[in-house]
């Protein structure tokens, strides 16, 4: 099993960053990958990055390519998504999510950990 805990969200302005963070705990992630995912109001939920947890590769949805930047922290077993140039429309609750590799990292139900999920909103 693993246990993961998002914390990071928050009201920003537009314009303005956010980090969040998903910290995991209850195995080792080496053959692991780590996604974040959001749903907005009214959307489906959508793949915003992921990381493949020993490689580094990383992934991102083209809406946030260029201002979000996932990583991770082995000694701290905790991934991050630093969020730059949020707009309005990045507005979500955002879930951390842990899959074991190889699997498509942008399919969420490849996934079989998920996080609580973190509150995001941008205003204009």
């Amino acid at each position: 099993q693993v246990q993961l805990i998002e914390s990071g969200g928050g009201l920003v302005r537009a314009g303005g960053s956010l980090r969040l963070s998903c910290t995991a705990s209850g195995r080792t992630l080496s053959n692991y990958a780590m996604g974040w995912f959001r749903r907005a109001p009214g959307k489906e939920r959508e793949f915003v990055a992921a990381i493949t947890w020993s490689a580094g590769s990383t992934y991102y949805a083209d809406s946030v390519k260029g201002r979000f930047t996932i990583s991770r922290n082995n000694a701290k077993n905790t991934a991050y998504l630093q969020m730059n140039s949020l707009k309005p429309e990045d507005t979500a609750v955002y879930y951390c999510a842990a899959g074991v590799l190889p699997m498509v990292v942008r399919a969420a139900e490849r996934y079989g950990y998920w996080g609580q999920g973190t509150q995001v909103t941008v205003s204009s």
